[in-house]
């Protein structure tokens, strides 16, 4: 049997962020369990704009020492899909519709994921997004299309 991976702080944060509820920001009450478990947090989220780090740990790594091309594209995602909640004052969700990723060098140690919209109207919106690591050096890059739609139920963590 092997044992458990230590606590990570950053979890904890992450979790009480997604978990605290506020009035004027329905969305920002939703609970996202995978960005959760791997420590992501959000650092700025305002007028279309969106700032999500990460802490890369050894169970996020490819066998090239990198981070999971999984965890980059989720934080390049979540990153802009709070840019695009943001620019609406959190006021509707979004979904995802289309993402195109260019990985520009491994990415490793200390991540900021950059998202920000930078278009579209009232049912879609364009964002653009970066991850730059500790040194500042992009990582990657990439564009998404999200859909605007009316907040439903939550089925996270059920």
């Amino acid at each position: 049997m092997t044992p458990s991976p230590a606590p990570d702080p950053n979890a904890a944060v992450a979790h009480a962020l997604a978990a605290e509820p506020s009035a004027a920001h329905p969305g920002r009450a939703r609970r996202i369990p995978f960005l959760e478990m791997i420590g992501s947090r959000i650092t700025q989220e305002a007028d279309g704009v969106a700032v999500i780090e990460l802490e890369l740990r050894p169970d996020l790594l490819n066998n090239h020492g990198g981070g999971h091309g999984g965890v980059v594209m989720s934080l390049l995602d979540s990153a802009m899909a709070n840019a695009a909640l943001s620019k609406l004052d959190y006021s509707r969700e979004v979904v995802t519709i289309d993402m195109q990723i260019a990985f520009m060098r491994p990415a490793v140690g200390r991540l900021k994921a950059t998202g920000r919209a930078v278009g579209g109207g009232r049912s879609i919106c364009f964002c653009e997004a970066v991850i730059e690591d500790e040194s500042g050096q992009i990582t990657a890059k990439s564009m998404g299309t999200f859909r605007y739609r009316t907040p439903g139920p939550s089925r996270a963590g059920e």
